[in-house]
């Protein structure tokens, strides 16, 4: 594997993101909901950084069963907290196709919420599907399966403390 952005460059980026976040929001409460389990990483780091009335919550998607190819995404928002007449901030690992996104959105919209918004740590470049879009996206990157910061493949990588791209010989 090669490392696409490193360490560095990601704390720097998540520092920035937390920034605007607390720039768009302060001195209003926000409610964030982690897409789990991708944003684990990225959602333990953000929170930390806001100075601001925060909520956590969290929200399963899963559309990836061990493997690089996307399937029937699953959504489980049971651990989810109540959110009507709340702002929302949906937290999320990469924005690929958008289809979670999407779907993860049009389920929230559902319990009527204040607003919603979202944040993701990469954007896939030529991907997107959707006419949704994030909100806030720390990173542009092209079109390469990646791990690390939270992004996995077989369960595998999440702990990376940098993005990485998996070579042809690491799918294996």
């Amino acid at each position: 594997m090669r490392v696409l952005i490193d360490e560095s460059a990601v704390r720097q980026g998540v520092e920035r993101l937390a920034r605007e976040i607390i720039s768009d929001y302060e001195p209003r409460p926000l409610t964030i909901l982690g897409v789990m389990t991708g944003s684990l990483v990225l959602l333990a780091d953000l929170i930390r950084q806001l100075d601001l009335q925060i909520r956590v919550g969290v929200i399963q998607a899963s559309s990836y069963r061990g493997g690089t190819v996307r399937g029937e995404l699953v959504i489980d928002d049971r651990w989810m907290p109540e959110i009507e007449g709340h702002e929302v901030l949906l937290v999320d690992d990469i924005f690929d196709t958008g289809h979670t996104l999407d779907k993860i959105v049009k389920r929230i919209r559902v319990r009527q919420p204040k607003s919603i918004r979202s944040a993701v740590l990469l954007t896939k470049l030529g991907r997107s599907e959707v006419q949704i879009k994030p909100d806030y996206s720390v990173f542009e990157i092209p079109d390469e399966f990646v791990v690390g910061y939270g992004l996995d493949y077989q369960d595998e990588y999440r702990h990376l403390p940098h993005i990485a791209v998996l070579e042809a010989a690491d799918l294996a």
